[in-house]
């Protein structure tokens, strides 16, 4: 048994360190790119540890650079490893790994933000959304430039169980900049509780499972790494749109210092916003002199209810923005000026 076992287990064969594929393709992060490279594969073999037991699963990496999360993956024992990387200049490294693991290793040159990754796994991993999740990982350490919207993205997919979450309840395990690590997974009242917070934790349980320091990366950023583990939750906390949760959240975070009537008060058009909000608010039975950071996803849940029924009762209420009335007002006053 144990021979066996042995047998099926899949190691890459000796190949040039991190740092050496680095040196070998005149590699270089690039600044405005937000890159940042992990040379240690006891860290990188960590991020992995961390995303579960990966033994036959498909995985999808965004953001591979010379490949060194990469590594530890095919290492994990995948059944197979997708790589979408933008940047041409790290294709030959992948390549190289691509060769020494034939047939686990497939490179996609292209643009996370769009790749289509719901047709790239067999239809047979699928699973019901109530099951257990599929064995389909998303693993990356994500430049710092892409990493907000792109959660944003994958968080609107797990919303409408596309993208990524086509197989189901897709599980990721992805690296941000420590604060919006700490963002992502702050509970009500932490003075690190925002918009993502509540975005995430409605459609998922998230953890913050470790810090990598800044000193670990090549070229060392200015700030601390958080590694982030999501797994979408078979029921959202909140069932409406993810587009009207999205706007209720924005708003109430708009002003995060300032008691959270003033924030939900921009939902509504200046002529009845005194009148409109405090319906909300009574409606939502929500404390308008608590704070943003001092709502619960439970007081989110009552706000979007009560929200989504006077946009039934109003059509025109949803495509209302404060903003585009301020600057109509703006040039009305400078026309009659």
């Amino acid at each position: 048994m144990a021979a066996s076992r042995a047998l099926n287990t899949f190691r890459l064969p000796p190949l040039p360190t991190i740092g050496e594929i680095i040196k070998l393709f005149r590699l270089q992060a690039a600044k405005q790119l937000s890159q940042n490279f992990l040379l240690d594969l006891r860290l990188t073999d960590k991020i992995v540890r961390k995303a579960g037991n990966l033994t036959n699963a498909y995985v999808y990496e965004v953001g591979p650079g010379p490949g060194g999360i990469t590594r530890s993956i095919l290492n994990a024992n995948v059944a197979e490893l997708l790589v979408v990387e933008k940047d041409s200049r790290f294709i030959p490294g992948l390549q190289m790994l691509s060769d020494a693991a034939p047939g686990k290793l497939r490179i996609v040159h292209g643009d996370v933000l769009t790749f289509k990754i719901e047709k790239a796994f067999p239809e047979s991993l699928k699973r019901q959304w109530e099951d257990d999740p599929p064995n389909v990982h998303i693993i990356g350490n994500l430049p710092f430039n892409v990493s907000t919207p792109l959660i944003i993205k994958w968080l609107e997919n797990v919303s409408q169980r596309d993208g990524p979450f086509a197989y189901g309840r897709t599980q990721m395990t992805l690296t941000f900049q420590k604060e919006v690590a700490e963002r992502l997974a702050a509970t009500t009242g932490s003075r690190q509780r925002s918009r993502l917070s509540v975005m995430a934790q409605y459609l998922c349980h998230v953890q913050h499972v470790f810090t990598i320091p800044g000193r670990a990366f090549v070229p060392k950023p200015e700030v601390d790494v958080g590694v982030v583990h999501f797994t979408p939750l078979t029921l959202p906390r909140i069932e409406q749109p993810f587009q009207l949760v999205e706007k209720v959240v924005q708003n109430a975070f708009q002003f995060r210092r300032k008691y959270c009537h003033r924030g939900l008060g921009m939902l509504f058009p200046e002529a009845r916003r005194l009148e409109c909000t405090g319906q909300l608010l009574q409606l939502a039975d929500v404390d308008p002199t608590l704070r943003p950071s001092q709502l619960s996803v439970s007081h989110f849940k009552s706000l979007c209810d009560v929200y989504r029924k006077m946009c039934d009762e109003d059509p025109h209420l949803f495509a209302y923005n404060f903003r585009e009335e301020l600057r109509k007002n703006k040039c009305k006053n400078q026309d009659t000026g």
